[in-house]
């Protein structure tokens, strides 16, 4: 009874892997259609609207969200471009929203200074990767310089992983066993697969989050109904699952964090999924 009323006074705090900001420099306009059939109605004033940080972190409040990685996108020919210097300044002076950069091998030439400029200079805390929007395999050696550099660095690299429904994407760059070679390359860096692989491969996803320490899945974009369907063995591997909503795609965050929570898992392991494993890897 004293274990219970020691929970109840001290709430887990909850962590979401995956936001967008809502409003980017440019979208492509399949993008934008997309977007707006998960807001069918009112959608530029939504997205309006929450472009204020402020009012951003009333709704992670209203939503039951303690802290939000805010992601940054350089990809002009499938999605659209949300600069670093939006996120940088979304998230200036603010402890709730945790910045990822993206460093796009097309654009940038010195792969890991850049990233090593944006941590130390800019206090971005993560990378974003988009191999299957910007059409690099992740163990190109060309890459690697960015894997030490945020090895060395102690930040997390986000991937997305698995299928895109987005006019140019090229979904075998999005095959996680490539990154395989790159958690045994760089021990020491943690790899987080957004989307698990999603469509074609969760079971190579779920079985790379289990053989690598460094290694976790994200849970962005997948029904929780299905979780247990694409991953039978889940409850085995809580400790190496995170939760993302990847909003604004997905607007119903606490829904599908209480969907989670009821799920046939032990009760540590979906505090794990629900906050723990990232903050852990965020050092918060």
């Amino acid at each position: 009874m004293t274990l219970e009323i020691a929970d109840q006074k001290s709430p887990k705090l909850r962590v979401d892997f995956h936001v967008h900001l809502g409003l980017y420099t440019s979208y492509q306009p399949w993008v934008t259609e997309w977007l707006k059939q998960a807001h069918p109605v009112g959608f530029e004033d939504y997205i309006k609207h929450y472009n204020d940080p402020g009012a951003f972190e009333e709704l992670l409040t209203s939503e039951g969200v303690d802290y939000a990685c805010v992601l940054a996108e350089l990809s002009p020919i499938t999605t659209g471009v949300c600069t670093n210097e939006q996120v940088r300044d979304f998230c200036r002076g603010r402890s709730r929203l945790v910045p990822f950069c993206d460093v796009n091998p097309y654009i940038f030439s010195n792969l890991g200074d850049e990233l090593r400029h944006k941590v130390e200079d800019e206090g971005f805390r993560g990378l974003k990767l988009y191999p299957t929007y910007q059409h690099y395999y992740l163990n190109d050696q060309r890459i690697y310089p960015l894997y030490q550099a945020a090895q060395d660095l102690g930040i997390p690299i986000l991937i997305h992983t698995g299928s895109s429904i987005f006019r140019g994407s090229r979904l075998k760059y999005g095959d996680p066993l490539h990154l395989d070679d790159v958690a045994v390359d760089f021990p020491n860096l943690n790899l987080v697969m957004a989307h698990s692989g999603r469509g074609f491969w969760y079971d190579r996803a779920f079985f790379l989050s289990k053989l690598h320490a460094n290694v976790y899945m994200e849970l962005a974009g997948l029904p929780p109904a299905k979780l247990l369907t694409y991953f039978p063995e889940l409850a085995r591997n809580t400790a190496k699952v995170i939760f993302g909503s990847d909003w604004p795609g997905m607007s119903r965050i606490k829904h599908n964090m209480e969907a989670i929570r009821k799920l046939p898992l032990p009760a540590e392991g979906v505090e794990n999924i629900l906050g723990g494993n990232a903050l852990r890897l965020l050092r918060l």
